[in-house]
């Protein structure tokens, strides 16, 4: 496993001036939000997504992926009132592949829960037909660029649409694709009130990426969440991908929460790693 942080951590900053501040901190890799960098993808030039891939690669860190793909100054909501699918979106999230491989990323994380939330009951269920069809058509798309797009189940709070590790496997499963997988976050892992173990076993192979904060939605270790359980369930599922740190609260400032959040998940990985037997881990 790597670590990794988001770059909306450092806000206001130029991202590739995070490249050498996170290297400093020990982290392998930034996953980052485009709407740090401009308005909307379509705004950022070629230029500027080599300029960062090579920053990247300069600073030997590498590029995870993106997050917050919807959040923009376009209407890219993803269900309209009808519950299908609005084309624009389709064709949005086709650009933000596009754009995390031209910056050497390999994973997009589908959250954005205010802009995929399904207006009304009554259409839900054409929603969920129509967001199998449309995923199923962007992983077509994201396996010709070597990425892929991860479903990211969200708590309650945030939005209605896919809430539960339950409600994510069963999307991936009817999309069946290669490139459409999971995420799961912490923070919205503890709104399903049941054991962070479990609901990493369930996850399985399909996990691809991981987003580590506490349920109170800051620094691994912050909060109540069982680091214990979630160390030991990415043990046993074998899990090899990031464990990328978002919080939502940026106080006192990028630098405490970057050198506390990798101080905390390796001594987590320390301290209960040896419980899994036979199992051979590494956090860089």
């Amino acid at each position: 496993m790597k670590l990794s942080i988001c770059n909306e951590v450092f806000s206001g900053m130029e991202v590739t001036e995070v490249f050498p501040r996170v290297r400093r901190f020990g982290y392998d890799g930034v996953e980052i939000a485009p709407f740090t960098i401009a308005g909307n993808v379509e705004k950022i030039s070629m230029e500027k997504r080599s300029e960062i891939r090579r920053k990247a690669l300069e600073n030997d860190i590498e590029v995870v992926g993106t997050h917050w793909v919807l959040v923009c100054d376009k209407n890219v909501n993803l269900f309209n009132s009808s519950g299908e699918v609005n084309r624009e979106t389709v064709d949005y999230l086709k650009k933000i592949v596009e754009f995390t491989d031209d910056i050497g990323g390999k994973i997009v994380v589908f959250g954005s829960p205010r802009q995929r939330n399904v207006l009304s009951g009554e259409v839900f269920e054409q929603a969920w037909k129509s967001a199998v069809s449309i995923f199923r058509e962007i992983g077509d798309f994201a396996c010709g660029r070597m990425v892929t797009l991860c479903i990211e189940p969200l708590s309650r709070d945030q939005t209605n649409f896919i809430n539960n590790i339950e409600e994510a496997n069963k999307l991936i499963r009817e999309v069946n694709h290669d490139n459409v997988k999971l995420i799961l976050d912490v923070r919205s892992m503890c709104d399903e009130k049941r054991s962070f173990r479990n609901i990493i076993k369930e996850g399985g192979s399909d996990l691809k990426h991981f987003h580590a904060n506490d349920c109170n939605g800051y620094i691994p270790g912050s909060g109540s969440a069982n680091y214990r359980e979630i160390v030991q369930g990415l043990l046993e599922i074998n899990y090899s991908g990031y464990l990328s740190v978002e919080v939502f609260d940026f106080k006192p400032s990028p630098e405490t929460i970057a050198a506390k959040s990798i101080e905390n998940l390796k001594r987590f990985f320390n301290e209960y790693g040896s419980a899994v037997p036979k199992t051979v881990f590494s956090i860089s």
